[in-house]
């Protein structure tokens, strides 16, 4: 099975201050991209689709895409606020597309087999993409995985963060996923807000094509219900959150204790560069991913 890796990559970086997507953080000029495009290949991922929106097209296939010609087949899609199920005409005059759920479903014409979804400016580990690879080469249906991290590990010093909060069935799959916003990390810790050790999603997911029509259903009940919102956005994570409740999915939650690093804020950089270049000291990447 062709295993493909859908890299969502639209988003501008409001808070960051600019497209993060292409700011070097490895020794070699490496982008956090780069690595998570990097561990999904050693762990047998031979394709990844890039959702990019069209004004940024060029610059993102001359600095991201061309690096990874000869070892992975590359696609890219794009997300635009016009593309939209057939007969839905929201009444939003909007500045920026509808989320990460409607990013996935853009790409829906290019995922004929398994594919894993990420977001495009965080570093989710080598051990996130193994157990990935390992349950969507035998997943059938609408069974879907999420990598989980502990709360601990997903934390900025630099500003607030917003993770989704997840609760579990007794066998273990998701229950639910319930954005917690206004997160900091004082608020993390023993006798404080939070434990630590929640389980939260990174958007780091496994899914069949048996998710895209559920996808596409959701989408048009919520551009029917908040169309007329100039700012609401359709969350892939409420998506399937919707999709467990109805019964029409199961989701393996693939816990992992590794370290997750963003660039959230652009005082996160500096530190994301320092954990990377702590990985690449122990030995775990090359110092030139891509040579």
């Amino acid at each position: 099975m062709t295993l493909s890796l859908v890299v969502l990559a639209a988003g501008l970086g409001s808070r960051y201050g600019g497209l993060k997507q292409v700011d070097p953080v490895g020794p070699s000029g490496e982008t956090v991209l780069d690595y998570a495009v990097f561990d999904a290949w050693r762990a047998g991922f031979s394709r990844v689709v890039f959702v990019i929106r069209r004004d940024f097209d060029a610059l993102f296939r001359e600095k991201i895409g061309a690096r990874y010609a000869g070892r992975l087949t590359v696609d890219y899609v794009h997300q635009s606020l016009e593309t939209l199920p057939a007969e839905c005409h929201p009444a939003a005059v909007r500045q920026k597309p509808w989320g990460t759920g409607h990013a996935l479903w853009c790409a829906r014409a290019v995922l004929p087999a398994n594919f894993a979804v990420i977001n495009a400016d965080d570093f989710y580990g080598a051990d996130s993409f193994m157990r990935l690879a390992r349950f969507l080469e035998r997943a059938r249906g609408p069974e879907f995985a999420m990598v989980g991290f502990q709360l601990a590990h997903t934390l900025s010093e630099h500003g607030v963060v917003s993770r989704g909060l997840t609760t579990f069935f007794p066998d273990g799959t998701l229950r639910s996923l319930v954005e917690q916003h206004g997160i900091t990390a004082g608020e993390v810790g023993e006798g404080r807000r939070f434990a630590a050790t929640e389980i939260v999603s990174m958007n780091c997911w496994g899914f069949t094509p048996a998710l895209l029509e559920g996808l596409e259903a959701r989408l048009r009940e919520f551009l029917r219900t908040h169309g007329g919102d100039p700012k609401a956005e359709f969350y892939l994570p409420v998506a399937v959150s919707d999709l467990i409740a109805r019964g029409e999915a199961r989701v393996h939650v693939l816990p992992t204790e590794g370290e997750w690093f963003g660039v959230t804020y652009r005082e996160d950089r500096p530190c994301v560069e320092r954990a990377i270049a702590a990985l690449v000291h122990a030995g775990q990447y090359p110092a030139r991913l891509w040579s």
